[in-house]
């Protein structure tokens, strides 16, 4: 097992969107970990005012290199990593070894028509918030302060070469901007692999958020990642799934929310019946005693629904 680190230089971060035919940042082996070094998702209106945070040069440099090629979304991600050996059809698990804040501040805010509540909030406002990672807590202006809990918005393979460039706001089969709090330091994402060599990527980097993030942003702040990528030929997925050390959970994406709660719902069954030997009847039926359905985001366009199962309730 090796260790790469990939830092934020503009040659290796993208903006706004995933691109089958872009070009690796390096080359790692199955098994090997990889430091990601994750710019916030931020547009220039969104630096905080002198005196509210200092504005990494990296952040600076790379707005300046890719505004003439920014996609449809905000986010700034780093990547991708080809895993040798990732062919179509195999699955790239990723350990999320690491997730700790880069800077000093954050910022959440309110955009016009958009989060859950578009015709209520119309007017643009943003909060800058500041992080002190020693205490552990992000600070909000009117005084509260609030528990680090940082993860990232978007983990992703390459999307299927027929799909071609795309935006970064919906998540994806091929995983993208989740924005699942539950995908932090600890927790193993399975993403389905479309093109060869997987082509990982991170970025959105969350100081905390809330299931839903209705307004349409969590603390949105840069992170450093470490994950450790590792290609399984055993295994088969269709769309994202995860686990803990205590939960199974499952993700369900739809512009519907119901047919997202469908989804999270049967990937769920399907993975308790697999490792249990249950029926998917009796599947279907043990989740309705202990399984918990959450709404991950609502604001995506995309919405998202997940699932939590505690796997101490698999039968052996």
């Amino acid at each position: 097992m090796a260790s790469h680190e990939i830092d934020w230089s503009p040659e290796n971060v993208f903006w706004g969107y995933f691109d089958p035919a872009r070009k690796p940042v390096a080359r790692v082996a199955s098994g090997d970990e990889v430091i990601l070094h994750c710019l916030p998702a931020c547009d220039p209106p969104d630096l905080p005012p002198k005196g509210k945070g200092t504005v990494l040069p990296a952040h600076l440099a790379a707005m300046e290199a890719h505004k003439g090629d920014k996609g449809a979304g905000p986010h700034m991600v780093t990547g991708p990593v080809y895993v040798e050996g990732a062919m179509p059809g195999d699955v790239l698990q990723v350990d999320i070894l690491e997730a700790v804040p880069a800077q000093d501040w954050g910022f959440t805010a309110i955009m016009p028509l958009l989060g859950a509540l578009p015709d209520e909030f119309t007017d643009y406002e943003r909060l800058h918030i500041a992080i002190d990672k020693d205490a552990g807590v992000c600070r909000l202006p009117w005084g509260l302060n609030l528990p680090l809990d940082p993860f990232f918005g978007i983990m992703a393979v390459a999307p299927p070469a027929e799909w071609g460039r795309i935006g970064t706001p919906e998540p994806r089969a091929m995983g993208g901007n989740m924005d699942n709090k539950e995908l932090k330091s600890g927790t193993t994402l399975y993403l389905p692999v479309f093109h060869e060599g997987a082509l990982f990527s991170a970025g959105d980097g969350h100081g905390r958020q809330g299931d839903g993030e209705v307004c349409i942003a969590a603390v949105e702040t840069a992170l450093t990642g470490k994950f450790r990528l590792t290609v399984r030929k055993d295994m088969s997925l269709k769309t994202p799934f995860a686990e803990n050390d205590e939960y199974l959970i499952s993700m369900g994406f739809d512009e519907d929310l119901d047919e997202a709660m469908r989804k999270a719902t049967r990937d769920m069954i399907d993975a308790v019946a697999q490792r249990s030997g249950l029926t998917r009847n009796h599947a279907y039926m043990l989740l309705s005693l202990a399984g918990d359905l959450r709404i991950t985001q609502v604001v995506d366009g995309e919405k998202g629904v997940h699932m939590m199962f505690r796997k101490e309730w698999i039968k052996p």
